[in-house]
């Protein structure tokens, strides 16, 4: 019986292994993009309203969040992705599209605080996400 209740024990641990191993296979795609950063202003962003992004979510100072250029949208960066973003600790997700000229490009949301979006100014970054 020791034998058999052993053998069970063993199947049972490969089995949890498995299923681990197996969620922790996440297919990534890495990209280096131009980063830049925007607040809730008016200046900044949609008239009347600078605190509704383009897909109807409402931001708050705190979030982290990004927008997206749209040909971006396209290579799996919809709304609600998850994404790290190289230098910054965090994930960071996606609820807001950006003007259709730009590419490449991603916009780090920063609240009210004008001067710190303006040190970050515009860089290259690598980011990160999960893809389906």
């Amino acid at each position: 019986m020791s034998d058999t209740r052993t053998y069970y024990h063993f199947l049972l641990a490969i089995g949890v292994l498995f299923l681990f191993l197996l969620s922790s296979c996440e297919d990534t795609r890495t990209l280096e993009v131009t980063a830049t950063a925007y607040n809730s202003v008016e200046a900044q962003t949609k008239k009347g309203d600078s605190l509704t992004t383009a897909w109807g979510e409402q931001l708050q100072p705190g979030m982290k969040a990004i927008a997206v250029s749209r040909d971006l949208i396209q290579e799996g960066l919809d709304y609600n992705t998850k994404v790290k973003i190289e230098g910054l600790p965090g994930t960071y997700r996606v609820v807001d599209k950006m003007n259709k000229r730009w590419t490449n490009r991603i916009d780090i949301y920063m609240g009210n605080e004008v001067a710190d979006a303006r040190e970050w100014g515009k860089q290259k970054v690598n980011i990160t996400w999960a893809i389906d």
